[in-house]
């Protein structure tokens, strides 16, 4: 966090911004910084028990089992870290898209942020072209899509297939405000960052 507020002094932002849960196996969590948010009152739950999920897992089962009177179609959680470095890390995180699928769960990074689209829906995906794209794409993962439609892309799906191996929408540009997807297969969306001027 003090990163994003390189005027302001470090501790301060710490202490402004101090989470209310940390949970996760605790493998790479530095003891000083566990001891420092400890003495701050956030509640440490060790999981490490726990080695067939991953720490964003414990995360997000965290957070829907503390709000179980909330509509989680109304919950939406933006995960930051969770892409670049370690490609098995990477793929990790992604099967937690699918794993809670009916949570709204953004996994985002300084390049690119990505979001599962369950084919249970029609999505329309609104752009904020101040902070987001042009680049995109829509990935198959898991099983084929025998059936894609899209607007407002450069170029337009109209009942295709995509699947590994053959056409996946990569490099793909939007060119409108909205961008509508149906598809008979969860697909992943994924669209470039803008870099601050």
């Amino acid at each position: 966090m003090p990163e994003l507020f390189p005027q302001e002094d470090s501790l301060h932002v710490r202490n402004r911004y101090k989470p209310d849960v940390i949970t996760g196996d605790m493998d790479s969590i530095r003891s000083d910084v566990m001891e420092f948010y400890s003495n701050m009152g956030t509640k440490i739950l060790d999981e490490s028990n726990d080695q067939d999920t991953t720490d964003l897992h414990k995360c997000v089962s965290f957070v829907q089992d503390s709000t179980p009177e909330l509509d989680k179609s109304d919950l939406c959680i933006l995960a930051t870290g969770a892409l670049g470095g370690r490609f098995d890390h990477e793929i990790g995180n992604i099967n937690v898209l699918f794993r809670f699928s009916n949570i709204r769960i953004i996994l985002i990074s300084d390049d690119c942020l990505i979001h599962l689209l369950p084919r249970t829906h029609q999505h329309e995906i609104h752009i904020l072209s101040s902070v987001e794209g042009p680049h995109c794409g829509l990935i198959p993962i898991g099983m084929p899509s025998a059936k894609t439609t899209t607007t407002g892309l450069q170029w337009d799906l109209n009942d295709t297939e995509m699947r590994f191996g053959g056409l996946i929408s990569t490099s793909n540009i939007v060119k409108s405000e909205k961008i509508t997807v149906q598809s008979d297969s969860d697909l992943l969306w994924t669209i470039s960052i803008k870099k601050p001027m």
